[in-house]
Parts: C-alpha cells; sequence; structure tokens
C-alpha cells in the first residue's frame, strides 16, 4: 500500500529560527571565551522586541545585546521598515546563574560520590537533567536522512542563498519550505507529490514572477542532487495565500526551541522533546541527540540496517544512561536487542566521554567564534553545507567487522 510523508522547514529569518539563532550566538560567544561555561539561553522576539532570559554561569565578557543585533541584522533584518531591525529593536536581558542543584549534579555524579567507579574523570560530569534522546539515519539519501526532510532543507538553504546574493531583490528573510513524498508498500521513496514554498517577499512583487523564478532558481537546482524529480502530476504550491509580506517576528512571535522538528528528522523518526538551541554540552538534551544521530549513521552506513533508530535516557547527576535501545523495523542484520548490545559495548555515552569524542566545547573557538550558530538553522543533522563532527562514519567499517562475527557465531 502507497503513502504519503509531509516534512517542513523554514529558513533563518522564520521567526523561531530568529531566537534560535540568536541563543546559539550567544552560547558561540561564551564558549570561545570560557569552554566549560554553563549555558541556558532562552530568546523570545516579537515586533521591535527581543528578551534575552535563562540560565549563564561563565567567566566570559560579552555583550548580550551587542551580540543579538549582529546575529539579526546578518539574518536579513536591516531594514526598519519590516517591522522588525537590527538597530531598532529593543533588546531586554534578563539572565540567571545556573541552579546551584543541577549544577552539583553536573559536577559530581552519583557514581563518583558513592565511590565506585573506576573512571572518575568521566564520571565527574553526570547528565544535566533527566530525559530520553533520539538519533535517527535511513538509506533514503547521501547523507543518511529522510528524503522528505533533506529536500526541504535544501530548499529552505537554496532560498536564503539567492536572497543574500541579491539575484531575486524582492525576497525577505522569513519563508517555509514543505516537501510529500510517496512511498511504494516496501517503504521506498517513489515520486515527489508535493512541493511547497511560502516566502516573504517586497510589497511590489508580483506573484506570477515569483512562482517562476523559483521554480528555476530553487527547486531545479535543489532537486539535482536526489533521485526523484518533479513528474505530471507533482504539485508546485509557491505563496498559496496570494500574499506574504509581513513577516519574520513582526508577523509572529518567536521563541527559542519551537521548531525541534525542523531541527532533527522532519517528524520521520521519534524525538524526545529536548530542544538544542542555547545550551551548553552538558545538557544531555543536544549532547546525547547528537551522539544518538553518529550511532545511528554509522549503523546505516555500516550496511547493518537500512533504517537505525536510536534512544538514549538519562538521570540527572548520572554519567551513565538508563537505558540505550536500537530499533530497526525489521530492517537490521541482527535483532535489534543484538545491535543494542554491540552498541553498549563499542560506545561510551556518558556526557564526558561525548562531550570530548566531538569536541564539543571548543568547536566555536575552532570555527572563528561561531559554530552552534550555523546549526540553529536548516538542521542539525544531515549537513552538507558545514563539517559537522557527528555526521562522519568512521565507525561503520568496526561495527560491521563486529556485527559479522556475532551473525556468523549466531549461525
Amino acid at each position: 500500500m502507497k503513502y504519503l510523508f509531509t516534512s517542513e522547514s523554514v529558513t533563518e529569518g522564520h521567526p523561531d529560527k530568529v531566537c534560535d539563532q540568536i541563543s546559539d550566538s550567544i552560547l558561540d560567544a561564551i564558549l570561545s571565551q570560557d569552554p566549560e561555561a554553563r549555558v541556558a539561553c532562552e530568546t523570545l522576539a516579537s515586533t521591535g522586541l527581543v528578551v534575552i532570559s535563562g540560565e549563564i554561569t561563565t567567566s566570559a565578557q560579552v555583550n548580550y545585546s551587542e551580540i543579538a543585533r549582529k546575529t539579526i541584522a546578518e539574518i536579513g533584518y536591516t531594514d526598519p521598515s519590516l517591522g522588525f531591525s537590527s538597530e531598532t529593536c529593543s533588546v531586554l536581558v534578563a539572565l540567571n546563574k545556573q541552579s546551584p542543584d543541577i549544577s552539583q549534579g553536573v559536577t559530581e555524579s552519583l557514581e563518583i560520590r558513592s565511590g565506585n567507579s573506576n573512571d572518575e574523570l568521566a564520571n565527574s560530569i553526570g547528565a544535566g537533567d533527566q530525559g530520553l534522546m533520539f538519533g535517527y539515519a535511513c538509506n533514503e539519501t547521501p547523507e543518511l536522512m529522510p528524503l522528505p526532510i533533506a529536500i526541504a532543507h535544501r530548499l529552505a538553504l537554496k532560498l536564503s542563498e539567492i536572497r543574500k546574493t541579491g539575484q531575486l531583490e524582492y525576497l525577505r528573510p522569513d519563508a517555509k519550505t514543505q516537501v510529500t513524498v510517496e512511498y511504494d508498500d516496501k517503504g521506498k521513496p517513489v515520486r515527489l507529490d508535493t512541493i511547497l514554498i511560502s516566502t516573504q517577499h517586497s510589497e511590489n512583487a508580483k506573484l506570477e514572477q515569483i512562482q517562476t523564478d523559483l521554480k528555476l532558481l530553487v527547486i531545479e537546482p535543489v532537486l539535482e542532487r536526489y533521485s526523484l524529480n518533479i513528474d505530471s502530476q507533482t504539485k508546485i504550491i509557491i505563496n498559496p495565500s496570494g500574499r506574504f509580506v509581513i513577516g519574520g517576528p513582526h508577523g509572529d512571535a518567536g521563541l527559542t526551541g519551537r521548531k525541534i522538528i525542523v531541527d532533527t528528522y522532519g517528524g520521520y523518526a521519534r524525538h524526545g522533546g529536548g530542544a538544542f538551541s542555547g545550551k551548553d554540552p552538558t545538557k544531555v538534551d543536544r549532547s546525547a541527540a547528537y551522539a544518538a544521530r553518529y550511532i545511528a549513521k554509522n549503523i546505516v552506513a555500516a550496511g547493518l540496517a537500512k533504517q537505525c533508530e536510536i534512544q538514549i535516557s538519562y538521570a540527572i547527576g548520572m554519567a551513565h544512561p538508563v537505558s540505550v535501545s536500537v530499533f530497526t523495523q525489521g530492517t537490521g542484520i541482527l535483532p535489534d536487542e543484538e545491535l543494542a548490545k554491540l552498541v553498549n559495548e563499542h560506545f561510551d555515552l556518558r556526557p564526558w566521554s561525548i562531550i570530548q569524542k566531538f569536541d564539543l566545547r571548543n568547536l566555536p573557538k575552532k570555527n572563528n567564534g561561531t559554530f552552534y550558530r550555523k546549526l540553529a538553522s536548516y538542521g542539525h543533522f544531515g549537513r552538507i553545507d558545514i563539517e559537522i563532527p557527528w555526521e562522519n562514519t568512521s565507525e561503520a567499517n568496526t561495527l560491521k567487522e563486529k556485527a559479522l562475527k556475532v551473525h556468523s557465531l549466531a549461525h
């Protein structure tokens, strides 16, 4: 039985993404000076207003208002007539230090307090909160991401690139893309059913011109990367409301962490509920989700499954995960429980170990002060435009060798 699946993406000018980028720009600035800082930065944006709140404990000296304005300007909101601009908006800062109860849980885990640890360094950092995280990969695209979200992200990114180069002067920063893919009864993508783009534009832009331009300059170039293309039945919908002039934080209020499905797998895989942006690496909402994606991607890259979903759960103050699970929907060459054993044996999922594996605290400094801000738009996974450590498949060969040994012993 055939079925349809839809995913969406948004550009960096979307109000929620403006907030994500401000929060992650602040994180970048702080970690560049103080890699061990504790950061949980939340941003709200509305007409003429930005509010920065949360809990930050750091020795870094940063100008929060200046970072917010610089980020807003780089996104493209520099014209006061848009109702929201870097120069004219008010920026309110209301920050506290991290709760001492949470801090204690992070810096001194239960294992080391009870004296049962053989690895005091790794056990010295417990999870910053309880929670569950998911990672996913599948073989639908070269980047091992679900096809609908992969195309939606590439469309949004291409739209922003064209706007920033001035190729289409009427484009404005806020936009959304949406892609519907048809799957056959075996779960294989077979055709593009619908491509939808809604983009903010200038007052004088004509709908017919926008539709023509976006088909030629956005949709066609993006689809060259993927195996599916437009057919005679594919629906292409561009600015269906007919007008999209008022956008960004002037059109809708924005909040950090409100686009968690866009940030991950477009609804194709499960989500633990925790947002990423504005959080330092001790927050397992972020770091463990990156690790889970890394594991899932390496399992698929190794040919051990056509699709793989990893779940990891933690308790606050405890370094070792409470649980690690693997779900391959019957596509694995080993049973899921055997793959889970392999994951537990091969990957160290203590927060400190994840931080060290991907060098999460030092990535901003290594990338000229900007790393997490780049992730705050167009997805944290499957990126083809920037280098991300949890996207490499360096463990695939080792996993394959170990799995084949288990498989041969079982037979």
